[in-house]
């Protein structure tokens, strides 16, 4: 059972990670690994962008598989393996922001370089996107997120949030005019 652990859906990789009493814990770790290679991009990315911080996303992105494996040991009905991994990420993300209430803003005069290179105002405008994101509240913030970033369904970011799919719609409405209000006074200075 080692051999072709690519061939196996997620769900069926989860039932797997699960070591009972005399089960094998080589298939455990080797169900965990596909997972981890399957999916730990994308929750990576996740936690990267809803923290803008390197080290405390890695934190919470190691943090959500250990208790994805913990809760795999659990008795569970699987349904969805990268939701659940996203909402196990969602949670550590938003204790992580709470606990640690200091924000750091910077004036988005920092990031704006008198040269005007395609490159550099494309390489400026994502870097000053990132730093609109830490403007937004947290529940537009993670809609974005997963809508622009992952390319999520509203009814998929819905069913990670607990909100209706409306409620997802219009969260990433507000988060775009939000962004937009932010960066007028750079596209401002772009259209010159």
């Amino acid at each position: 059972m080692l051999k072709g652990m690519e061939t196996y859906s997620d769900i069926e990789l989860f039932a797997f990670l699960r070591v009972e009493d005399g089960g094998d814990r080589r298939v455990s770790e080797a169900a965990f690994k596909e997972i981890y290679n399957r999916l730990s991009p994308r929750i990576y990315a996740y936690c990267r962008r809803v923290l803008s911080d390197a080290e405390r996303a890695q934190d919470v992105f190691q943090d959500t598989f250990v208790r994805f494996y913990n809760s795999a040991q659990k008795e569970r009905e699987m349904t969805n393996v990268p939701a659940f991994l996203l909402r196990i990420a969602r949670n550590l993300c938003l204790n992580a922001k709470r606990d640690n209430q200091q924000h750091i803003h910077v004036s988005f005069e920092d990031y704006h370089y008198a040269d005007h290179d395609d490159k550099l105002e494309n390489k400026e405008l994502v870097g000053l996107i990132t730093k609109a994101l830490d403007y937004l509240s947290p529940e537009y913030r993670e809609v974005f997120v997963l809508r622009e970033y992952d390319g999520m369904s509203y009814a998929e970011i819905g069913e990670i949030v607990g909100i209706s799919e409306a409620t997802a719609k219009i969260r990433s409405f507000r988060a775009k005019n939000k962004l937009r209000e932010i960066l007028a006074p750079y596209l401002a200075d772009l259209e010159k």
